[in-house]
């Protein structure tokens, strides 16, 4: 899950940043890493396991064409 400072919170699992807000009832948000993929909740914690779920298909190798940021340093 989720902190609200975008990691996940037991120790020695990997950190994802999230970038999230709340628009009227709704709370809006996605992985830093991914960008082009959103998802939307009627809560912080909806929000958050929604993420989470995200997080799981775009990394799961099982989607093609999946959009990421990473850096580069230039050689």
């Amino acid at each position: 899950m989720f902190n609200t400072n975008g990691q996940l919170g037991d120790a020695g699992v990997r950190t994802t940043k999230i970038v999230y807000w709340q628009a009227d009832e709704w709370w809006l948000g996605y992985l830093e890493e991914f960008p082009g993929y959103w998802t939307q909740g009627e809560t912080l914690k909806d929000l958050e396991e929604r993420l989470c779920d995200l997080h799981a298909d775009l990394t799961s190798g099982e989607l093609s064409g999946v959009r990421r940021v990473a850096d580069l340093t230039p050689v």
